[in-house]
């Protein structure tokens, strides 16, 4: 019995340590990889820097679209684009003309 008895009395003091390293290694595995752990961040990271480049993209698209309706409007009326207009959806061009039709990146 006296080495059973040596063994109670040396876990006793093992136990409780042993707990606590099992109780921290469990919240630092989840900090790292939990939903919300540190690998979550640096993902959720990469995707709004990818986010905030599109949205730059698509100001600049935005901003030449309006700039060329800009252009249509009555008051500021450019006689050169009413005719690029026209030509292109009424499909018309003078019989001496030749025409070339090519698409731009934003697909006009």
């Amino acid at each position: 019995m006296g080495l059973i008895a040596e063994f109670r009395a040396r876990a006793r003091h093992v136990v409780g340590p042993a707990i606590g390293v099992c109780v921290v290694g469990y919240f630092a595995y989840h900090v790292v990889h939990g939903d919300r752990g540190v690998i979550a961040w640096r993902t959720l990271e990469q995707e709004v820097a990818f986010a905030h480049a599109t949205l730059a993209g698509v100001r600049l698209e935005r901003k030449a679209v309006e700039h060329r309706v800009f252009l249509l409007h009555p008051g500021s009326l450019e006689r050169d684009m009413l005719d690029e207009w026209s030509r292109r959806v009424l499909n018309y061009g003078h019989p001496n003309e030749i025409v070339i039709f090519t698409t731009s990146a934003n697909g006009e």
